[in-house]
């Protein structure tokens, strides 16, 4: 028989998993990296249970920010020892794609204003929700949404009206 602390643990897996899945898969690329993730996400939760009250999404996320922080410090370590190779002699191979407007305009932004945009469009977020993933208050997560849209804005083609408008922006 499973304990209550058991029970709820699986409650906020199959509520959540998904959102966290989809948050890190997109700052990642990588499916099966995403999916190692998302699975350290719980692993952490449960390991460092929260005393007060119920998890919430906003902490889910803030955790999965921290894992792929270090998924990207692991990944430039790696490149740095690939470059260090390819001087002295192996070339490992690189490959670039070229990504639709949306893509080139997103890659255009800071990381910051990035993460906002995605937080917001992507995760689907409330504003209290995102306050909580940035760690400020709800009027700085509004001010700093607001500043992110300007710049994508300047990053995108003249002819890309309908992107704006989906964005209320």
């Amino acid at each position: 028989m499973l304990s209550e602390r058991e029970l709820a643990f699986i409650a906020l897996h199959k509520d959540n998993y998904p959102r966290v899945y989809s948050y890190i898969q997109r700052r990642v690329n990588d499916r099966e990296l995403a999916q190692e993730l998302a699975a350290d996400v719980f692993r952490v939760v449960w390991q460092k249970p929260q005393a007060t009250g119920p998890v919430e999404i906003a902490r889910l996320l803030t955790i999965a920010r921290n894992l792929v922080g270090n998924a990207y410090r692991a990944r430039d370590r790696q490149q740095a020892l690939h470059e260090k190779l390819r001087l002295t002699g192996a070339s490992p191979s690189n490959s670039s794609d070229e990504g639709s407007t949306v893509d080139d305009a997103m890659a255009a932004l800071r990381d910051k204003d990035r993460d906002i945009l995605q937080l917001a469009y992507w995760d689907g977020l409330t504003m209290a929700e995102i306050a909580g993933v940035l760690q400020c208050s709800e009027s700085a997560a509004k001010v700093r949404l607001h500043r992110a849209r300007a710049a994508f804005r300047k990053h995108l083609p003249a002819h890309s009206e309908s992107i704006t408008q989906k964005m209320g922006a």
